[in-house]
């Protein structure tokens, strides 16, 4: 008798679309958090180009080689590139 009073509704339709609303949200922070990351990464390719040319020229790209040359320099870095690279830490 009390059974049938505490039982809950069952909506397949309900949950399947709260299960959609929640896997949408996830897909959209992964992105977002990949679009912030990708526009840190343009500002510092865009303001630190010129220093890298000039600080690091035999540097080859990958393995953090040139962010670990451009930490080198700190001192001897244009303005907007060192702010790039603060923006890059967090």
């Amino acid at each position: 008798m009390f059974a049938a009073a505490t039982r809950k509704k069952f909506h397949p339709g309900k949950e399947a679309y709260m299960r959609a609303i929640i896997m949408g949200l996830s897909l959209f922070m992964a992105l977002a958090a990949g679009n912030a990351a990708q526009a840190q990464q343009n500002d510092l390719v865009k303001y630190c180009q010129a220093d890298i040319q000039r600080l690091c020229p035999a540097v080859q790209p990958g393995g953090g080689r040139i962010m670990k040359c451009l930490k080198a320099h700190t001192k001897e870095m244009s303005v907007g590139c060192a702010q790039a690279l603060q923006k890059m830490k967090g």
